[in-house]
């Protein structure tokens, strides 16, 4: 675990009402820089500073000049900021005068603590904007060529994470009345409890051949959709190690892609996987699908 140096504190906190700058907290979108804002890209070019995630595409990300650049991002495997740090900064760079921008994966407010930041920035009485992105939830499941809704299918479609503050006593995803809706579930940052959530699932009630995907790097050039049913998916995961930053989409949209793959201009961008070549290719000596592999989850932001 590491934490930036802190930057000097030479004044008592309170922002100069005649010098203090505007933060904006901006979704950068699931990673394609053509799937920009054109108001995100406007605001990365006019920045003094951006503070960034990991989950921004490595494309939008090195077009910002390194000089005003901060990574400020989380992942489960030790790399972190602590968002306390996250949070005064912010407070310290706008009370300097400066244009910030707080770039996110995916949409601020998409289990993103774009919220946090929000309060945060709202009691130091710095001035901030929102500027929504096309969230990972939607756009994923869209260039897999999945419709989280479909009028011959499902009417309703629920985001849920899965992966909680560890410091709750308990987890607030109720998966019995989420297997009850009978509508689309769409989990961000769940490849690593996909083990676990799956099987939640599957004591609820909810069938074992419902049909899942897996869309890991969605519209990045090594995209991948990996698809199987609620009772192979983790099999899946295993054998073709996919990895985060990926969600996965529960409910009878994830079988459209099967109709509809073979015209997907897209496809070429990514290794479609099913769990019949699973099943075809593993052995008892298969060294693709170690078993103790666990893929690290994602944390903090919307992916």
């Amino acid at each position: 675990m590491t934490e930036p140096a802190e930057p000097p504190d030479d004044s008592d906190g309170t922002p100069d009402s005649d010098t203090v700058g505007t933060v904006y907290l901006v979704g950068s979108g699931p990673g394609d820089p053509e799937l920009l804002t054109v108001k995100a890209k406007r605001l990365l070019e006019n920045a003094d500073v951006v503070l960034h995630d990991k989950l921004p595409g490595p494309e939008i990300l090195g077009e910002i000049p390194e000089a005003k650049r901060e990574d400020v991002g989380k992942r489960a495997d030790g790399e972190w900021t602590p968002q306390e740090y996250t949070n005064r900064r912010l407070v310290e760079l706008a009370s300097e005068g400066k244009t910030v921008v707080r770039l996110k994966g995916g949409d601020p407010f998409v289990f993103g603590r774009g919220g946090e930041e929000m309060e945060h920035l709202a009691a130091n009485e710095i001035p901030f904007e929102v500027v929504p992105g096309i969230t990972s939830a939607i756009a994923a499941a869209g260039v897999a060529g999945i419709p989280v809704t479909h009028r011959d299918h499902v009417s309703s479609v629920s985001f849920v994470t899965g992966h909680e503050d560890p410091t709750k006593a308990e987890s607030a995803v109720d998966w019995e009345a989420l297997a009850a809706t009978g509508g689309t579930l769409v989990v961000l940052m769940g490849v690593g409890k996909l083990p676990l959530y799956t099987q939640e699932l599957l004591d609820a009630g909810m069938a074992a051949d419902t049909p899942v995907a897996l869309v890991e790097r969605a519209t990045w050039p090594d995209m991948q959709v990996a698809t199987g049913t609620l009772d192979s998916i983790v099999e899946v995961r295993d054998a073709h190690e996919i990895e985060p930053p990926a969600i996965t989409v529960i409910g009878d949209v994830a079988a459209t892609r099967e109709r509809v793959v073979a015209f997907l201009s897209n496809r070429a961008g990514g290794v479609d996987i099913d769990a019949s070549a699973v099943a075809a290719e593993q052995r008892p000596d298969d060294t693709d699908a170690p078993d103790d592999a666990d893929p690290t989850a994602e944390t903090g932001g919307d992916a």
